[in-house]
């Protein structure tokens, strides 16, 4: 009786060790999942700030560059940057130089934390099965694997926010000649779903897609690439021995980012834009043109947009707004990646967890 008491007292014993283990790993799960979800919380913050932050220091251009895009060809109003921009002004005042910039803003937020989180995201899955495939643990990811989580990343955040864009770029191209159709982006919503369908909310989405993979994949791709280069290499005292680079080297690599993503994607976004006009009841008159010009756009896809806009206007139709784009995309993806970082840093300083 008394072995038996011995082994029911040490097997009593093994169960509580057990409970106790069980308890401790179960904390220390839990524990990285508090990480993580702050984590999020932290890359979806600094990605909103990031993009609001770089599209209104931008918004003048991005303005001009829709409107340079979209523009009736037989009633030329915007004829270059610098006069484009002083023809914004004299026309419309300051105000006319932002507007859109709104309702870009509350597209962009969304639209840039989504991304950044997705292609942190892509990009831990994308090298957790590239290190299984290898069977290298410390594998690190290529320039065309991080090309890919870019294209991922910018998908995902491309089609969340789509209906939001495509308003945005109606809104933009009314001037105060236009009938003014849109009061603001919750009119305009309604407007369209009710007269259009919607379905309208998504016209232009196919060569935003094809359009998002070059361009957020090779921002994504460049900069990542650029920054881990000039962490090895070192060159010319740009890098110190922190391995940390500094804000104006960061601005650097963003903007060389941007000036390889827009180059190649910019026809499409010109397509984009178009496709995004059919369809307007009363549309801008920038977009119908004035008096004898007057006349509707009809385009019945991509392919058809790509061939008619070659067609009746050439070639170089397909890059207009190519130099205010050119201008605004270099400060603007500089400054969304730095913002985007600095905020990270920030939150990262500041919040805790505790034990």
């Amino acid at each position: 009786m008394a072995s038996e008491d011995v082994k029911a007292s040490e097997s009593a014993v093994e169960k509580i060790v057990s409970l106790a283990e069980e308890a401790k790993l179960a904390r220390q799960e839990i524990r990285p999942t508090s990480h993580a979800v702050i984590s999020i919380c932290k890359s979806l913050v600094a990605g909103g700030v990031a993009g609001g932050v770089s599209r209104t220091a931008v918004a003048p251009l991005e303005r001009l560059k829709i409107l340079l895009q979209v523009q009736n060809s037989h009633s030329i109003k915007y004829n270059g940057t610098i006069s484009g921009l002083k023809y914004i002004w004299r026309t419309e005042g300051f105000k006319g130089l932002f507007k859109g910039n709104g309702t870009n803003c509350a597209r962009i937020v969304p639209n840039s934390a989504v991304k950044f989180f997705s292609y942190e995201q892509a990009s831990k899955g994308i090298l957790y099965l590239y290190q299984q495939q290898t069977g290298n643990e410390d594998a690190q990811l290529t320039p065309l694997l991080r090309l890919g989580a870019g294209a991922c990343a910018g998908i995902i955040a491309m089609s969340a926010t789509y209906p939001m864009d495509m308003v945005r770029g109606r809104i933009t191209v009314q001037t105060e000649k236009s009938p003014y159709q849109y009061r603001g982006m919750v009119h305009a919503l309604s407007t369209i779903l009710r007269e259009e369908g919607p379905r309208a909310l998504y016209k232009g989405w196919l060569p935003s897609v094809i359009g998002v993979i070059p361009y957020v994949g090779l921002n994504f791709a460049v900069y990542e690439s650029l920054k881990e280069w000039l962490v090895k290499t070192k060159p010319l005292g740009l890098v110190d021995d922190s391995t940390e680079l500094g804000v104006v080297t960061r601005l650097a690599c963003g903007a060389v980012a941007g000036t390889f993503g827009q180059t190649v994607a910019y026809p499409l976004d010109v397509v984009r834009r178009r496709m995004q006009m059919v369809g307007w009841k009363d549309a801008a008159s920038i977009v119908t043109g004035d008096g004898s010009s007057k006349a509707s756009l009809e385009y019945s896809g991509m392919i058809d947009t790509f061939r008619k806009t070659v067609r009746y206007e050439g070639f170089s139709a397909l890059y207009k707004g190519l130099v205010p784009n050119s201008v605004k995309v270099v400060p603007s993806i500089a400054i969304a990646f730095v913002t985007y970082e600095q905020v990270k840093d920030l939150l990262g300083v500041e919040i805790r967890i505790s034990d």
